[in-house]
């Protein structure tokens, strides 16, 4: 990916990237703020800490939006885009296989829903092998990560917690029964997400090839 003649920055492209995506995938389209410039530091060793992982709690995920100004609205809705894109099956096994020592399979996940699992990944699957995150509309960008959520088929403990969680169900049955609801709030914390970070002035630099540092 090349920046274009060094004005767009690549931190820019993939803004747009990602909005219209999201709008050809049947989503929400929306305006978004531009004048980034790219980072000078890209190291796998920072990721720790800053994204959610897919066993994490509602006061843990509130936690790590906190940490760059997103509240627990802002949460849920960018949670929504697990309507697209899939996860490997080593990612939420412990689910289906290992959940406790009084429950194999968590209780909470729909049980004919992790049968289907169990038969897409069973034990000691090739790890590369990975499924849709949304069994219902995978290619769409809509509301139905939250009407599975409603119906116990959340993937990960992360997504599924949304709903059994009594501080954070009634948004999710909200944004589950009105899809406009779920896309104002989309486009609202995808806004607040495009401001955490971003490097202006003279801060960072604009690349000439986005896979590399300028020399």
């Amino acid at each position: 990916m090349i920046a274009l003649l060094s004005v767009v920055s690549c931190a820019d492209i993939l803004t747009i990237a990602t909005r219209d995506v999201i709008a050809l995938a049947g989503g929400p389209s929306f305006k978004v703020e531009l004048g980034r410039r790219d980072g000078l530091i890209s190291m796998a060793s920072r990721v720790a800490g800053n994204l959610p992982e897919p066993n994490f709690n509602l006061t843990q995920l509130n936690a790590i939006f906190a940490k760059n100004n997103l509240n627990q609205t802002d949460m849920i809705a960018l949670s929504g885009a697990h309507t697209l894109g899939f996860a490997h099956c080593t990612r939420f096994a412990n689910r289906l296989y290992s959940f406790s020592q009084s429950s194999t399979i968590d209780p909470d996940l729909n049980s004919t829903y992790a049968q289907q699992l169990m038969q897409a990944c069973p034990q000691n699957v090739d790890p590369q092998i990975a499924i849709n995150m949304d069994p219902v509309t995978p290619r769409t960008f809509d509301n139905s990560y939250f009407k599975n959520l409603v119906n116990r088929m959340g993937l990960f403990t992360s997504d599924e917690v949304l709903f059994t969680n009594k501080a954070s169900q009634a948004t999710v049955v909200d944004f589950a029964n009105n899809p406009g609801n779920f896309n104002g709030a989309f486009i609202a914390a995808m806004r607040k997400l495009g401001r955490v970070g971003v490097k202006t002035g003279t801060a960072g630099q604009i690349r000439v090839d986005c896979t590399a540092f300028n020399s």
